[in-house]
């Protein structure tokens, strides 16, 4: 079977070489394993631009190049029309050589997928909506065109597609996913409390405002003001880099918040292992891929209630759904660091939940889902 993936993230060619985003190759892999050939449909990068990427560890024949665009400004918006149609085209030929179709949405990429693959009903399909799948959250106008077609079973045929949550009202081909890290051999009997000489906070993310790890070093220097030991490791790279270090410096918290940059998993696995909390104040998300691998580790979550996050803390039971309101959340972590028993619970429950989704589990599914 030729399986062909349809994607808006980037090849980087390194020589003979070929680099992606670091947790897609992880997925690639998996999905490599069950097909007999394995084509791709994606954009080329000539740099990372400052992607977490890595060595896709297998071969493949074929790559069919697209031409990478945005719509942010006028001069590219009249170019993506251009873009547009030779892109259709490109997506149209490869479809046509593949047995199996697999989407990656949403995006530019994922859209134009989802239109060709209209005129095939007949081919097997899967889709990944890596976003935010909840109706009634507020999404770009491409994004709820993609979630329309996709749901939409007269327009959309011979399809699953595996969404972040449990929603009402969704037609048979939404099927509830998830996204694994850890495997069953990683699992350890991690026993967390609250008597800590202090409160270690981590969070893991890209350092833009659509994460708001400055609400995280905020939160953690109000604990320090109330008198709690607590400090905040943080991991990821972006443009609010900048900006919290001038934050850090100028409210003279270098002693207890740390900028440590992108690091792999090992590096993060041991953090997550020594921490109580884990800390995600996102604007939206799909699957908070650090969520779940703080909880694996008996991390208590503290994250908005923005897409299957809800789901995942089980309404509050297993974390904390921040509203993003300061005074709100002090109270609800200083209440858990008072009370043994709460903070307890609530981290055994957080790490059973995720520890149900190892790579064994998650490498099962996709071998259905490409046997069916």
């Amino acid at each position: 079977m030729k399986l062909l993936v349809i994607s808006g993230a980037p090849f980087i060619f390194k020589g003979k070489k070929s680099f992606a985003y670091s947790p897609y190759v992880k997925e690639l892999v998996v999905w490599e394993k069950y097909v007999d050939d394995i084509l791709f449909c994606c954009p080329v990068w000539k740099n990372e631009n400052g992607l977490l990427v890595e060595e896709i560890p297998f071969s493949f024949r074929k790559h069919y190049k697209l031409i990478d665009f945005n719509l942010n400004s006028f001069s590219n918006i009249i170019k993506s029309f251009f873009s547009t149609f030779f892109n259709m085209l490109v997506i149209i030929k490869a479809v046509h050589n593949a047995d199996h179709i697999h989407l990656r949405c949403p995006g530019n990429v994922g859209l134009l997928g989802c239109i060709v693959q209209i005129l095939y009903p007949s081919k097997k399909k899967t889709a990944k909506y890596a976003g935010n799948w909840d109706p009634k959250s507020k999404q770009p106008l491409t994004y709820r065109m993609q979630k329309w077609i996709l749901n939409n079973t007269f327009l959309t045929r011979n399809m699953q597609v595996l969404v972040y949550g449990e929603w009402e009202n969704q037609s048979k081909n939404i099927k509830s996913f998830f996204t694994a890290t850890y495997s069953d051999s990683e699992k350890e009997a991690i026993v967390k409390d609250n008597k800590s000489a202090e409160n270690t906070f981590v969070f893991v993310g890209t350092l833009v405002s659509g994460k708001n790890p400055m609400y995280a070093v905020k939160l953690v220097e109000q604990l320090i003001k109330n008198n709690n030991k607590a400090v905040l490791h943080v991991f990821g790279e972006g443009i609010e880099r900048a900006s919290l270090e001038n934050y850090i410096k100028k409210n003279q918290l270098e002693k207890f918040v740390f900028l440590h940059g992108n690091q792999n998993k090992e590096t993060l696995k041991e953090f997550y292992k020594k921490s109580h909390f884990v800390i995600l104040p996102s604007k939206s998300e799909g699957w908070p891929k650090a969520i779940a691998e703080g909880m694996f580790w008996g991390c208590i979550p503290i994250a908005t209630k923005v897409s299957c996050i809800p789901f995942m803390l089980n309404y509050g039971k297993r974390g904390i759904l921040s509203n993003m309101n300061l005074e709100e959340d002090l109270i609800q972590i200083q209440n858990l660091l008072s009370n043994e028993d709460c903070f307890f619970e609530k981290s055994e429950l957080a790490l059973k939940w995720s520890q149900n989704y190892t790579m064994e589990v998650f490498q099962k599914e996709i071998k259905k889902m490409t046997l069916k």
